[in-house]
């Protein structure tokens, strides 16, 4: 919020009148708003479209190289970019021009020659503006991530990650590429529960998400299926990467035990693996069908281990130097 505020007190003054733009700037320093100070409008649409841009302009209507309308229109065009309020200066009073100003995308107009206290006045609603749609857009984002975000381990929910795997699979589609995936099952977790409690259960999952977050790529995604199952999905990756992975998951888990509040939670997982070969068009589904039948084999076989669908059971085991 520090660095929205500062930029909240930055000013661009486009204004190519010496005396006035000098005016200006001694008037918003004093106020104690830092400024940048240009001539020539299309320098005024660099900066606005810098990073760091102020977010606040004072734009005077005619100046060289672009004016201060135009400016407003090309800067309302980045609708990705920071909200700009931009107040406009101009000597014109006809109605339909100052009509055509606001139209472009101006907030607000003074007239020459202005009033100290009503330029600083409309400073203040502009700063205003800004709070309350920053506030907004923060309110946007925490109820987005709360709609795709498991709300316990912080992972992208069952849902995201269902998405995340769609838009995996239909890149594969295009680039004749490889996805896997890596379904994961905590081990006996029932038994985790009932013997230190649901709080317990909680952190485990929570640091189990964590770990696995860590030990996959950037660019993968960990999701949390349900219950005490998450699933990886994992871009451009082979067979021997996809077990690779898996296999650094499941040592990584059970490695060492879980730190939580209620003592140290010795913890494995179980993880099936199914991969979409770039010759094969595959439904989500189906790929998710092969990686549970998968899970379900390494259950089957002990747990502790990983398994990968469609190879022979003991494929965890002769996978051991493919892993080294």
């Amino acid at each position: 919020m520090k660095a929205e505020f500062s930029l909240q007190k930055k000013v661009l003054i486009a204004e190519d009148g010496a005396v006035s733009r000098h005016m200006l700037q001694a008037l918003l320093v004093k106020w104690g708003y830092e400024v940048v100070a240009t001539a020539d409008g299309n320098e005024a649409l660099g900066i606005l479209e810098g990073e760091g841009a102020p977010r606040l302009a004072i734009l005077d209507w005619m100046m060289p190289g672009m004016e201060g309308a135009q400016i407003c229109a090309r800067v309302r065009e980045h609708l990705e970019r920071p909200y700009v309020y931009m107040l406009l200066l101009t000597a014109r009073n006809d109605k339909q021009d100052l009509l055509r100003g606001l139209e472009l995308g101006a907030d607000d107009y003074l007239t020459k020659p202005f009033d100290s206290k009503e330029l600083r006045a409309r400073l203040l609603v502009g700063q205003r503006i800004l709070d309350l749609q920053d506030g907004l857009l923060a309110a946007q984002e925490e109820l987005r991530f709360r709609a795709t975000h498991d709300a316990l381990t912080g992972v992208p929910n069952r849902s995201m990650v269902m998405e995340a795997l769609g838009a995996e699979l239909n890149r594969q589609k295009r680039s004749r590429g490889v996805v896997a995936i890596a379904l994961l099952d905590i081990d006996h977790f029932k038994d985790i529960n009932d013997t230190h409690g649901h709080l317990c259960g909680d952190e485990v999952l929570r640091n189990v998400a964590h770990l696995v977050k860590d030990c996959v790529r950037p660019y993968d995604t960990v999701g949390r299926y349900g219950g005490e199952e998450f699933l990886i999905v994992i871009s451009s990756i082979d067979m021997v990467g996809a077990m690779a992975l898996a296999e650094r998951v499941r040592t990584t888990l059970s490695s060492s035990p879980i730190s939580t509040q209620f003592g140290d939670v010795p913890v494995t997982v179980s993880l099936g693996v199914a991969v979409g070969k770039n010759d094969e068009s595959i439904l989500p589904d189906h790929l998710l069908s092969r990686a549970d039948q998968a899970l379900y084999q390494a259950k089957r076989l002990g747990r502790n281990r990983v398994e990968m669908a469609g190879l022979p059971a003991f494929a965890s085991e002769q996978s051991d130097t493919v892993r080294k």
